[in-house]
């Protein structure tokens, strides 16, 4: 195996690394089940410098969500901070992003900006409208269905290489774009905004093919000011070990925890902290694709289950990443970026 070749795969393994965008709003962690970190969207070689230039991806996320009807979640669904049960969503998203990288040096390591958003059809339901304002039962089951536009998405990164040891800090966060709408069960957009912030490792050893990589942040979530409702903080580790079996050809498992680690809080939340926890588990694998001498191409399919969760609806996911980006040189692997102390 080429040194190199792994170094291609990082240059468009890591690009595909910010995917929350897609998630159906109404069906996960804290309000409504919601939280802004999308678990699984850190995965294989999350942590690797890449090479300098323009790149771009397109994602397919497709995402299930169920819980019971003895799991309760606060939603808008048209009144401000009802309590509903039996909540279910699904959603179709087509991510869509740029990712600049800097050739130089920042801090002694690699500096990348991402912007990414994403159109989508999603849709949701409830069992029962639990609970209104006065308390009072409103409704009995409900669905909405619609496309829409997701917010915003940005992200920087700082990354250093160091032999087989890469290590990454991060920065994401997004811009809402006025899609949300507190009347629909259905939404891409959160109706606040957010910032999540961590650190990554990535070992790559480009003689044997080895590579695992384990990224953890935390995110912290303003105010719904329609539900009058905050997340509390939340914190994630997504984790990725692979195995070259080819030059071209990984395969391996991905997984994450989540845990959200302080309580919600605000008038509407009206069933307490309500800190939501997940542990989820899946396959991957990935295709490096020659395009021509300056891009190449690269395919990862992977998908998650949730193993076990608490104040989140179950889910399963499946993504589907295409991205173009530079290629190394055929001739020298590329310059490995130092951190100096």
């Amino acid at each position: 195996m080429r040194a190199n070749t792994l170094v291609k795969a990082a240059a468009t393994g890591s690009l595909c690394t910010l995917a929350s965008v897609a998630q159906p709003q109404q069906a996960r962690a804290d309000a409504g089940g919601v939280s802004f970190w999308l678990p699984g969207a850190f995965a294989s070689l999350a942590a690797t410098p890449t090479v300098p230039g323009w790149a771009s991806a397109t994602i397919y996320l497709h995402l299930q969500a169920n819980a019971g009807a003895t799991q309760n979640f606060v939603t808008s669904n048209g009144a401000r901070g009802s309590v509903v049960s039996g909540l279910s969503a699904n959603a179709d998203a087509l991510v869509q992003g740029i990712t600049y990288t800097s050739p130089l040096s920042v801090l002694g390591g690699q500096a990348a900006f991402t912007v990414l958003a994403a159109p989508g059809n999603l849709g949701a339901g409830i069992e029962a409208t639990l609970t209104g304002p006065r308390g009072n039962t409103l409704s009995g089951a409900a669905t909405d269905n619609r496309f829409t536009v997701s917010d915003v998405f940005y992200q920087g990164t700082l990354k250093w290489n160091q032999g087989v040891n890469n290590e990454m800090i991060y920065i994401t966060g997004n811009i809402p774009s006025g899609t949300y709408d507190p009347s629909r069960l259905a939404n891409l957009s959160f109706g606040f905004p957010a910032v999540d912030a961590g650190a990554g490792y990535t070992y790559l050893d480009q003689k044997t093919g080895h590579e695992f990589s384990v990224v953890s942040g935390l995110t912290y979530s303003a105010m719904n000011t329609f539900l009058q409702y905050q997340n509390g903080i939340d914190f994630h580790v997504d984790w990725a070990a692979s195995q070259f079996v080819s030059k071209t050809v990984h395969i391996g498992i991905v997984g994450y925890y989540f845990q959200q680690i302080t309580d919600d809080s605000g008038p509407g939340a009206k069933l307490g902290g309500f800190r939501g926890m997940a542990v989820g588990l899946g396959p991957e694998i990935g295709f490096i694709i020659p395009l021509s001498k300056e891009y190449q191409g690269y395919l990862n399919l992977r998908g998650y289950k949730d193993l076990e969760t608490e104040n989140r609806a179950n889910t399963w996911s499946t993504w589907v990443t295409f991205a173009i980006s530079p290629a190394a040189s055929e001739s020298a692997s590329a310059k490995p970026i130092v951190r100096k102390y």
